[in-house]
């Protein structure tokens, strides 16, 4: 798939912020070789740089991606990720309804597929804070209805599928997640809603100008299939 212009959030000679589509991986790899299509490769093509990553998103997952368009602002917004000087705004929807707001913290194991032998738990949190909550008259085994809510989350911390192995911490899986969600709720949204994606979007992301250290907020706005589902 090609990037559409309208894919770019903010660009300069230092940045290159974009919305990435859900399914669309950021960069090759072993898994993935077929895979003629990544944000890196697109976004090479759009801009016509030499573009690098900064930080990654899952591959079902949408939302606000920074690149940087030199070697000096990579490592420069690489430190502020490393030091925890980014905000960071997610969207998702979760099974059940949640609290007003609350605080994760649980320690996470490596994910299977990048365990090793003596690997150890490392510390990971997340706040949430409930948006919206709905109960539709569609039957989930045992239930007679089924309740789902809108969350915003803030990862404090950026351990890989942090998200959304969190929200299965607390039982409140995210919707559209095949690996860690619920399959009952998962084919409900696929069957009746017509959803097939994964129900997370990096909705937001504040960082400081790797060159000027001018304070920047990007938000990149939902796609069709998630803004339906909202709606």
């Amino acid at each position: 798939m090609a990037l559409p212009e309208s894919a770019v959030l903010f660009r300069d000679e230092s940045l290159l912020v974009l919305n990435k589509p859900a399914g669309i991986p950021m960069h090759a790899s072993r898994i993935l070789a077929d895979q003629p299509d990544t944000l890196l490769i697109e976004a090479r093509k759009l801009t016509g740089k030499m573009v690098f990553m900064v930080h990654r998103l899952d591959r079902p997952v949408s939302g606000t991606v920074i690149m940087a368009c030199d070697k000096p602002a990579q490592a420069e917004l690489g430190r502020q990720f490393e030091l925890r000087q980014v905000e960071k705004c997610y969207l998702a929807i979760v099974r059940g309804w949640l609290d007003e707001s609350g605080i994760i913290d649980h320690a996470l194991l490596p994910p299977p597929d990048d365990r090793k032998a003596g690997s150890v738990a490392r510390n990971a949190v997340t706040r949430y804070r409930l948006v919206a909550t709905t109960e539709l008259p569609i039957p989930v085994p045992p239930y007679a209805t089924s309740r789902y809510s809108l969350v915003a989350l803030y990862p404090e911390t950026g351990r890989r599928h942090q998200l959304r192995r969190h929200m299965k911490h607390i039982s409140h899986h995210m919707i559209g997640d095949t690996t860690y969600g619920r399959g009952e709720h998962n084919r409900m949204f696929r069957e009746r809603l017509d959803c097939h994606r994964l129900l997370l979007h990096s909705w937001s992301l504040s960082i400081r100008h790797p060159v000027t250290d001018r304070p920047l907020r990007f938000q990149a706005p939902l796609d069709s299939e998630f803004s339906n589902i909202i709606n």
